[in-house]
């Protein structure tokens, strides 16, 4: 009986839903990109509105992280969306603190990329989780959908394994939908973050060149589960879930023939773009 329940909770959690990730999750990423979040919320989840945003400083170069929280009392949802890499001069800050300095340990659990565990904290101490904690307290019970698009994919894994860890909310309530995520962290911030997270999913276009990215030769490793579009992404394409860390059957199983296009590119739209126009 242990055995066939552990295989169903296995299998609850491996539910990837096209439609909510297609017209929720990749608008609400998108909007991150916007200095008006609301906008997007309300051309695509109309009632629902933005709590509060933080944008802050983040590297040496002065670049802008940012993300918002925001509820929806309709679908009684309460959540997080981070901004992606917003400009050229920030990408190399991040792939040269990702890729030349030390991982640095990730306060729940593993080792991380200084500079994702430095711009989540940014964000997060800067108002961000004060302003979550408000709402866990005046919405418990709603479910919480945590999202990003690139960089904001790696913000979005690291608050949501911190607030599972906070004992904030029930882990069974929390989404995790990423797309064009980079690897985050070691092993065993993999393991941490599965162990936290029953409902994750890092959604990969064909060859973004970004899901590839640390690579694994510098010891980091993607948690799962991995949806992978072997396609245009259009309505009603075909997707694979892959249950298992670095999965050859999906996105790993290209290693050089990769894509900036279809990083930038998610469900037909240019996330950033669609996201500072508003997600029309």
């Amino acid at each position: 009986l242990l055995i066939t329940l552990l295989l169903f909770l296995h299998s609850i959690s491996a539910v990837f839903d096209d439609s909510l990730a297609r017209n929720l999750m990749m608008p609400l990423s998108g909007a991150a990109y916007s200095d008006t979040p609301q906008q997007c919320l309300d051309t695509k989840m109309a009632g629902a509105k933005v709590s509060k945003q933080v944008t802050v400083k983040c590297d040496g170069f002065k670049d802008k992280c940012s993300g918002f929280t925001f509820v929806d009392e309709q679908r009684k949802v309460i959540g997080l969306s981070f901004r992606g890499t917003s400009n050229p001069s920030q990408l190399i800050t991040e792939i040269t603190e990702t890729g030349f300095e030390k991982k640095v340990d990730f306060k729940d659990g593993g080792q991380v990329s200084k500079y994702f565990n430095d711009a989540f904290m940014d964000v997060w101490d800067g108002g961000l989780g004060a302003d979550l904690s408000y709402l866990v307290m005046t919405y418990n019970g709603y479910d919480m959908w945590i999202t990003g698009h690139s960089l904001g994919g790696a913000l979005a894994s690291l608050a949501s394994a911190h607030i599972v860890s906070l004992d904030w909310y029930n882990s069974n309530k929390i989404f995790l939908y990423t797309f064009g995520q980079p690897r985050v962290g070691d092993q065993k911030y993999a393991n941490v973050h599965d162990s936290f997270v029953p409902s994750e999913y890092r959604v990969v276009h064909d060859r973004d060149i970004v899901a590839h990215n640390p690579p694994q030769f510098m010891k980091y490793v993607h948690h799962k589960y991995e949806v992978f579009y072997e396609n245009n992404m259009k309505e009603g394409s075909s997707y694979t879930v892959c249950t298992e860390q670095e999965d050859k059957k999906c996105s790993d199983k290209y290693l050089f023939e990769t894509s900036v296009e279809d990083h930038t590119h998610y469900y037909g739209k240019e996330v950033s773009e669609y996201g500072k126009g508003g997600c029309k």
